[in-house]
């Protein structure tokens, strides 16, 4: 069994296909699916799913490319929902100085904000880091991130940038860049990254791994995601199977 431990497959990019979708992930021997809402759209269909399928939990937060439109109300509401049974981590929040839609002020003001929550919720948290590799460990220090842990969303950063992450009590998260054959940096630091704090994603429908690179990414494809971390780091896809579940269900605390 597989987790795919993140996804957004309440987007609508799967309207005409949920289901089946969903379906398709569960005959490739995805067991559960963790969904992320990540602001005042995502979150309610997020919850959606979650309260739908019993076997997809809710990761809820505001992330950083939306930061500027958060208000004391949303953050309140997140809070709120950290309580809920399905609802297993704070994500993805982080620092996202590629796209130009909120100052890093502010998106540093509300990463901060979330991170307290986690730490007041006893909650791990996700983290969306684009180009801001710096700032993200700084702020994950100086918040006592380590406290609650988490996991580093479809990382991207050097394996200098991934060890002081891993000594903060975070996973390490790789997805569908793992099977480019350009992707020589993420190949290198999955290589690296000790087994215990290794974990897969799909970010569904973003990111499709090879043979689908370019096309709408689906949780089902997980597998071909596995297949490449098992290649890289000489186990078989049974083994990260069943190394990359366990972690999971550790990080996020699945029965």
């Amino acid at each position: 069994m597989l987790i795919d431990t993140h996804a957004h497959l309440d987007s609508p990019n799967f309207d005409e296909d949920r289901k089946l979708v969903i379906e398709r992930a569960r005959e490739a021997g995805v067991g559960r699916i963790l969904n992320v809402g990540f602001n005042r759209e995502t979150i309610p269909t997020t919850m959606e799913l979650a309260e739908q399928y019993d076997f997809i939990y809710a990761i809820v937060g505001w992330h950083p490319v939306d930061s500027i439109e958060m208000k004391p109300e949303d953050l309140d509401g997140i809070k709120s929902l950290a309580s809920h049974p399905k609802v297993v981590a704070i994500g993805e929040i982080g620092l996202d100085y590629h796209w130009d839609t909120s100052p890093k002020d502010i998106q540093q003001k509300v990463f901060r904000e979330q991170i307290n929550l986690a730490r007041q919720v006893n909650k791990p948290i996700v983290i969306h880091n684009r180009d801001a590799h710096e700032d993200v460990v700084r702020i994950l220090k100086e918040e006592k991130a380590s406290e609650v842990g988490g996991v580093m969303h479809c990382f991207s950063g050097s394996w200098e940038t991934a060890k002081l992450c891993l000594d903060m009590n975070f996973y390490i998260s790789f997805g569908g860049p793992v099977t480019f054959k350009n992707a020589r940096v993420p190949k290198e630091v999955l290589e690296r990254v000790p087994l215990d704090r290794l974990l897969l994603e799909t970010d569904a429908p973003y990111l499709a791994p090879h043979p689908y690179r370019g096309k709408r990414n689906e949780s089902s494809y997980l597998k071909q995601i596995a297949e490449a971390a098992a290649e890289i780091k000489g186990k078989t896809w049974e083994e990260i199977s069943e190394i990359t579940t366990r972690n999971a269900e550790n990080c996020f605390r699945l029965s």
